[in-house]
């Protein structure tokens, strides 16, 4: 099998890198920036450079569609928001290759923050009460001094979230002209996630865990298992309703109760794959050839080492908890340098340098460097 991956520049992408080549595939990986955190690995055969779809949809398609001819690829797999743009163009590619990923109408559906919540009823878990809203002061009128979070339509990495866990203030500054803005019922309680893998509406891999350390409110580099029979089935349940094929990750917030609420959706992968054992066949999950559901037993959690010394270990000595971050050290696993494969962890440091000039070149964040061509925010797309 050969196999194309796209968005290298994500460890979840090295991360299916191995677990395929492991499966015996030939592993391409593609991005428009520097993908050396996947391109160095021993488990890829060749790395190429395609056009930012953000910017240059009608090349991306063509860079894809040139790839799957020269390389004669049987499977496309997307990791990062490529995917909506991936899923967009999917009529313009060969049709022999396999595009693991749900039609651009659903996935559509499933990033908006609003649209979700209806798709998220009756599934067995919990959908906070919510309103789409323009204004600030829309969003005060409907919270009536509750508690509530409020968030941009389309986002992601928690970007622009405003928590309000006493009420919208009187000086909360008035919201960016980001189009339409959800605002929900404040739920408090255990943050979880959960990725898993669906074809066809069946369920064929699933994990929740605990994003145990963040970067501020956004992405966490540090993540441990915690299944949870509740968050199982509704993912099960969901993904049948809609009939979905792909990758699917989702946001909780598990209450004092024990009741788990439905956040929001990222129709993408995300870093719970890291979780799974190598044994574990993933590979097999997204192809339909597991003959049942995989779901992760790993008790060993596993991190993003280079952040969580950069950034986890100043955070444990500004809060006086360094003795909790050497053991959560000790126990967890680099998703980056494996046995017999380290030359990712030196090619996720360039990344990272590369995205920081392209942060002070464009005077954003790193966070915004690092996805600015591939986002999408419900604007159309020519298909």
């Amino acid at each position: 099998m050969r196999v194309l991956i796209l968005g290298g520049r994500a460890p979840v992408a090295l991360d299916l890198a191995r677990r395929f080549a492991s499966h015996g595939a030939t592993v391409h990986i593609a991005d428009s920036v520097p993908c050396r955190v996947s391109s160095w690995s021993r488990a890829v055969s060749a790395a190429h450079t395609i056009a930012p779809p953000r910017h240059a949809l009608a090349q991306f398609a063509q860079d894809i569609a040139r790839l799957i001819r020269t390389h004669g690829v049987d499977m496309v797999v997307p990791t990062c928001e490529e995917v909506f743009f991936l899923s967009r163009i999917r009529r313009r590619l060969p049709a022999g290759c396999d595009v693991f990923s749900a039609p651009f109408d659903q996935l559509r559906e499933l990033h908006s923050k609003w649209r979700f919540l209806g798709l998220a009823q009756g599934c067995g878990a919990g959908v906070p009460v919510s309103a789409c809203v323009d204004t600030l002061e829309a969003a005060r009128e409907w919270a009536s001094g509750r508690a509530v979070v409020l968030k941009p339509e389309y986002s992601r990495f928690g970007v622009h979230v405003r928590l309000y866990p006493n009420g919208i203030p009187r000086d909360a500054p008035p919201l960016p002209e980001l189009g339409r803005w959800v605002v929900q019922e404040f739920h408090r309680g255990r943050e979880l996630c959960s990725y898993s893998v669906a074809v066809a509406g069946k369920l064929a891999a699933h994990v929740a865990y605990e994003p145990r350390y963040r970067l501020g409110n956004s992405s966490s580099y540090y993540f441990e298992a915690a299944q949870n029979p509740a968050i199982q089935l509704f993912v099960g349940q969901f993904v049948a309703k809609i009939r979905f094929t792909g990758q699917i990750s989702f946001d909780w917030i598990r209450g004092d109760s024990g009741q788990v609420s439905v956040l929001e959706c990222n129709p993408r992968a995300i870093s719970g794959v890291h979780l799974f054992s190598d044994l574990d066949p993933v590979p097999a999950a997204m192809t339909g050839c597991s003959s049942s559901l995989i779901v992760s037993t790993s008790a060993t959690p596993r991190m993003l080492a280079p952040v969580m010394l950069a950034a986890g270990l100043p955070f444990a000595l500004r809060m006086g908890v360094l003795g909790r971050w050497l053991e959560d050290w000790h126990r967890a696993k680099d998703v980056l340098s494996v046995a017999g494969d380290r030359k990712p962890l030196l090619g996720a440091v360039l990344d990272l340098a590369s995205f920081a000039s392209i942060a002070a070149r464009c005077r954003s964040s790193m966070r915004e460097a690092s996805t600015r061509d591939i986002e999408w925010d419900g604007e159309d797309l020519a298909g």
